[in-house]
């Protein structure tokens, strides 16, 4: 880069002290990097004696190409001081889409009326993506752990589940006391979880693990939510996504003093060190909106 900036103001000025001061380097140091240059290109780009220097034919081809090349390392360095200035440009998310819908369907369109210069593009769906490799600037996650010492992750929510069934259910097959009571029951089993077939509980020191059993099977909670309203059986699921059922008395929670599993929701991106305002202003939102979900 300095040689080619060497070059430049040398080719423009017509003179190698002038360019030295502009620059601020010593003669000999212009000198040098013009001669390392030419010897780079294989080719004379200055006829010069000691009173005068023009430019030989490869000098002034060169001088052109060399003129837009610097002028485009300007631009994109305005550029990308203008991106890391105030959250702007492309923003590309992935994130569940049942935790989407359900506890941030009013939140990303907020975030644009408050960021007008972000485009939010926003895929929904439950696998787990390669953010590098997929071109995605963040991923929310519902995991603990990270297998790329690469990512770094911020925590957005912890999202408890709740053992809970339609009060037409419980009326026809009465209710579990106990967490083991629910071998007896037809459970609705949400089958992305590692807990599916094996619920968790806890209550002070005890804890239980029961094996249920179940005639539904489906990879989507809300899925599991419609069945449950439906009176087919009793499930476990996170508490924000039936928060309004039991709130209006159409779901009824089981075994309230045992707790449920817990999921711990991450935003993951790329590197702390050199984060994009779109990126932190992101996430510092998306955190803002999560603190009321669980309420």
């Amino acid at each position: 880069m300095t040689a080619f900036s060497v070059f430049r103001e040398v080719a423009e000025g017509g003179n190698f002290a002038a360019a030295g001061r502009r620059l601020g380097l010593s003669p000999p140091a212009i000198s040098k990097n013009i001669k390392e240059l030419e010897a780079h290109l294989g080719t004379r780009l200055i006829d010069r004696t000691t009173r005068q220097m023009h430019l030989t034919e490869a000098g002034n081809l060169y001088l052109e190409h060399v003129v837009r090349a610097l002028d485009e390392l300007d631009e994109a360095g305005r550029a990308l001081g203008a991106l890391q200035a105030a959250p702007s440009g492309k923003l590309r998310v992935s994130a569940p889409v049942t935790f989407t819908l359900t506890c941030l369907s009013g939140a990303m369109t907020r975030f644009l009326e408050a960021f007008p210069a972000v485009t939010l593009e926003l895929d929904l769906n439950d696998r787990r993506v390669d953010l590098i490799g997929e071109g995605y600037d963040i991923a929310i996650r519902g995991a603990d752990a990270l297998n790329d010492s690469t990512l770094v992750a911020t925590r957005l929510m912890t999202m408890r589940h709740v053992v809970c069934a339609a009060p037409a259910y419980l009326e026809a097959y009465g209710r579990p006391e106990a967490p083991q009571d629910l071998t007896q029951y037809d459970c609705v089993k949400y089958s992305l979880s590692s807990h599916a077939d094996r619920w968790e509980f806890r209550k002070g020191r005890q804890s239980a693990t029961v094996a249920v059993k179940g005639r539904y099977i489906i990879t989507s909670s809300l899925g599991v939510r419609d069945a449950l309203l439906a009176g087919f059986g009793i499930g476990l699921i996170p508490y924000p996504y039936v928060r309004d059922d039991i709130r209006a008395g159409r779901l009824t929670v089981l075994l309230d003093d045992w707790a449920g599993i817990e999921a711990t929701l991450h935003a993951v991106f790329l590197s702390r060190r050199h984060i994009l305002p779109k990126v932190r202003a992101f996430i510092d939102f998306i955190a803002a909106q999560l603190k009321t979900v669980q309420d």
